[in-house]
């Protein structure tokens, strides 16, 4: 997924990735979307582009995570995987939107992959891989040779954890990354020493915490200058302040809406979807481990001060399904952050395929489902994570979307209308099914199988 308020964060590192972050990084607006070439509700918005710029053949692994950066230094963005118990993928961009399965250049473990985070971490000007693992608890740390080949620097790591995610940020302020890991048990709080050499300091940075948390979104909630952090639970999330120093406390109990049933969230995201200047919050939540949880995503709107409230049943779509994952993105350029979901579905035993989502922002903060109308028929896998980029180089926001036991897809813009045309969408093509239309991902519909609960998400 792309990170939420990366854009903060001050290392020249991050221009290396800059063509992640222009769709995730708007403010919002209250821009319209009248005959003007913007898309609106019933224009499709992105083509299936899977079978003919993915090494498909490749990509039907467990896939959990992607990162996306150029990493060997060619001008296009690449992606990296991380590979559930299997080796973990390297796609080397052409800038096109084509991609070569270029897995060689990375150590080859099968490892419990959860989360992949890119930076250059000992300071070459190279950017560096660093993935966690959970059920094996050993995380992995690789270093580029400059020419986006990598070799295994694991004895950098000062420690072990049942981790699932892992986050970039400047913690001691100076001018080097840092990492954040998120576990079952303490989160850690790792800080580098300048050559890709990590301390940790957990105990003067973080909460003690025993929780089991999914995923660590940074962002200034409270306007003063500083990265806040949110933590992703199963059950309950925590708001963390920043005191400028790099050091985290618990925010006001007050702060954060907690619901009166179980919350189960595996991924957050912050954004101004509402154009008012401050931080808003999307968790996306699911029922897979904690019994009774409600999988309904939720929208926190901020005050401005870092206090939220939940918008969630006047501003969001009821769902039922379990999403994995949420993105604020622009997707239809209209200025203002819109919603990917990434999702599956869980009847208790086995966790079945489920359509991406995706739902629009109407200017003010508003969302509607428009999946029928952006994507080319319902793209349907075991969705983990979604990717934001232009790919093809055109300007315009592509998807990478990473399914667990299903192929990958590669989801890639469509020019806007011209300007004064209507885009039709009528009973009559409706009743045409398009989820039967095939759209270049024949080929992968028979990779989209269902799989056994014990063959699946771990939360040990």
């Amino acid at each position: 997924m792309t990170r939420s308020a990366a854009s903060s964060i001050s290392f020249a590192l991050l221009a290396l990735v800059a063509g992640v972050l222009t769709f995730a990084g708007a403010t919002g607006s209250t821009g319209s979307a009248q005959s003007s070439g913007v898309a609106d509700d019933t224009t499709m918005l992105f083509r299936d582009a899977t079978v003919k710029h993915l090494p498909t053949s490749e990509l039907t692994g467990y896939s959990m995570d992607a990162a996306v950066a150029d990493v060997n230094g060619d001008g296009a963005l690449d992606v990296v995987i991380a590979n559930e118990f299997k080796p973990n993928i390297l796609l080397l961009g052409d800038g096109t939107g084509h991609f070569r399965d270029a897995s060689e250049r990375i150590p080859s473990h099968d490892r419990d992959s959860e989360d992949v985070a890119v930076a250059d971490f000992d300071g070459d000007g190279y950017l560096d891989i660093v993935v966690v693992t959970e059920d094996d608890t050993v995380n992995e740390f690789y270093l580029n040779d400059g020419s986006g080949h990598f070799r295994d620097a694991g004895d950098r790591w000062p420690v072990e954890g049942t981790s699932n995610a892992v986050i970039v940020v400047d913690l001691d302020d100076n001018g080097f990354p840092d990492l954040l890991v998120g576990n079952n048990g303490q989160n850690r709080a790792l800080i580098n020493d300048s050559t890709g050499r990590f301390s940790d300091e957990t105990a003067s940075r973080l909460p003690s915490r025993d929780d089991v948390t999914q995923d660590l979104e940074l962002g200034d909630v409270d306007g003063d200058g500083d990265l806040d952090l949110i933590v992703g639970n199963e059950d309950v999330n925590r708001l963390l302040l920043n005191d400028g120093r790099g050091r985290f406390r618990d925010a006001d109990p007050r702060a954060l809406p907690i619901l009166d049933v179980p919350e189960e969230t595996r991924e957050a995201d912050f954004g101004d979807v509402d154009g008012d200047g401050d931080l808003d919050l999307i968790f996306a939540n699911v029922r897979l481990f904690v019994e009774d949880a409600r999988r309904q995503n939720r929208l926190l709107l901020n005050d401005g001060s870092g206090r939220f409230r939940d918008a969630t049943a006047a501003r969001i779509p009821i769902d039922d399904q379990s999403s994995l994952d949420a993105d604020f993105v622009d997707l239809d350029l209209d200025g203002d952050l819109d919603i990917v979901t990434s999702n599956v579905l869980f009847d208790g035993e086995s966790i079945k395929s489920a359509p991406y989502g995706i739902l629009l922002n109407d200017g003010g903060g508003r969302f509607s489902d428009a999946t029928r109308f952006a994507l080319p028929k319902i793209i349907t896998g075991r969705g983990l994570d979604s990717e934001a980029a232009d790919f093809d180089s055109d300007g315009r926001p592509d998807l990478f979307l990473c399914s667990r036991g299903t192929v990958d897809r590669l989801l890639l813009s469509v020019p806007p209308p011209l300007p004064d045309t209507i885009a039709v969408d009528t009973l009559t093509t409706d009743s045409l099914s398009r989820d039967t239309m095939s759209r270049d991902s024949a080929s992968s519909d028979s990779m989209l199988q269902d799989t056994t609960l014990t063959d699946t998400l771990s939360t040990d």
